[in-house]
């Protein structure tokens, strides 16, 4: 039976072109046996109407706060009662400000401040609106609160645009509702202490200099995200990113190898996950001041030296926690990962192949494969957050399995 079937989904439609997704969704969501009632915001009615939803639903449209006819004038309290979840997709950036601040001047903002349901969002604008300072405040608050979001994604916009500010797919934000339905019941690593590092390390040539690697981070903190919804106590060591801290999550911010390595040490864990691109190697004497050009002695001369093996380190401790890595390799991809799982004793080594643009680093999408000693498990390419979630129920699996204590 899907996780969907009975489940009572309120969709919020605001004002966005992505608005005419949304009979889409809820027919997904009525093919798994959900019972979907829409609110349609006047922003919404521009790009879908009332009509199309209602066929698609077969309930009533809702719209007014004040409607003498919906529940004797109490539907919002009505609606909000009813919802198991409430999802805004698409999320625009006036009802993202809205329920960050508690305003509550519309029927849907109104009910989201009523309901006890869990509040989704699926954001959609234009890329330079997503950028701002103010929509990031937003979000940030809106995620301290405890408010879930899927997206938005990269690509091709209405307006012309190319960037982050897409509405997820249908498929996806439907994937997204069922995973927040199974989380609020099942939380497997709950009392788990989990470290998870992310991100790149930076290390400094001078002042002003650094050698670092392409590395955005995602795909370590929405492992880290997944990990705190089924329960964990997580720890995310997070090398120099631009990311929002994940909600429930404790976040330390670092820069170099080594700086990475004494946090991990300082946490201990029960499973630890090595997801960040550490440099391999540092400058041996880090200039005091920025080295300037010379063109008498030509090039200057860096002496590099090993950086310390955080993995390793960590699996060698006594006790050690269940140590899982990450091979971002560019060929070779399985042999080179099978090496590093036997080399340096983890328990799994998530293997993916950073040389493909569509699920490389700095990409919203990834694919892997998961191998252990006697497994090697296949996940296909879908969003950074899908595939997190599906790693973390796959590494909470096998911790119950082989090293719970």
């Amino acid at each position: 039976m899907s996780a969907l079937a009975g489940q009572h989904i309120l969709i919020g439609i605001t004002g966005g072109i992505a608005a005419y997704k949304i009979p889409e969704l809820i027919r997904r969501l009525k093919d798994e046996g959900a019972q979907v009632r829409v609110i349609l915001t006047k922003g919404g009615e521009a790009f879908v109407t009332p009509m199309t939803l209602q066929a698609v639903s077969g309930e009533e449209v809702h719209s007014e706060l004040l409607d003498t006819q919906a529940e004797a004038g109490m539907g919002h309290i009505q609606l909000a009662k009813w919802a198991d979840i409430v999802m805004i997709a698409p999320a625009s950036a006036n009802t993202l400000a809205k329920l960050a601040h508690g305003f509550a001047d519309d029927l849907l903002s109104t009910v989201c401040l009523a309901t006890a349901a869990p509040l989704l969002l699926a954001p959609a604008m234009n890329q330079q609106m997503w950028q701002h300072p103010a929509v990031k405040a937003n979000m940030q608050r809106l995620s301290e609160q405890g408010v879930k979001a899927i997206g938005p994604e990269s690509g091709s916009q209405a307006c012309g645009d190319v960037g982050a500010g897409r509405m997820s797919e249908p498929h996806q934000i439907k994937t997204f509702i069922i995973e927040q339905l199974q989380d609020s019941v099942s939380k497997p690593l709950a009392g788990v202490r989990l470290t998870i590092t992310a991100g790149p390390t930076r290390e400094a040539i001078d002042p002003v200099r650094y050698i670092s690697n392409h590395s955005s981070g995602k795909m370590g903190f929405a492992l880290a995200q997944s990990a705190a919804k089924l329960g964990a106590e997580v720890t995310l060591i997070a090398g120099p990113v631009d990311l929002q801290t994940p909600t429930g999550v404790k976040r330390l911010d670092v820069e170099s190898a080594q700086e990475m390595l004494e946090a991990a040490l300082a946490n201990p864990s029960d499973i630890f996950i090595g997801c960040a691109a550490v440099a391999d190697y540092r400058v041996a004497n880090i200039a005091e001041h920025k080295i300037k050009k010379n063109a008498q002695s030509g090039a200057p001369q860096l002496e590099l030296i090993e950086n310390p093996d955080i993995l390793k380190t960590i699996a060698e401790q006594n006790p050690a926690p269940m140590c899982v890595g990450f091979a971002a390799e560019t060929r070779d991809v399985e042999t080179y990962a099978i090496d590093k799982l036997k080399r340096k004793k983890l328990a799994l080594i998530i293997a993916n192949d950073v040389s493909n643009s569509d699920i490389g680093f700095n990409s919203d999408n990834n694919a892997a494969v998961v191998l252990s000693a006697d497994e090697r498990v296949v996940f296909e390419q879908q969003s950074k957050t899908s595939l997190a979630h599906q790693l973390a129920h796959y590494i909470a699996n096998h911790f119950h399995q082989n090293f719970r204590r």
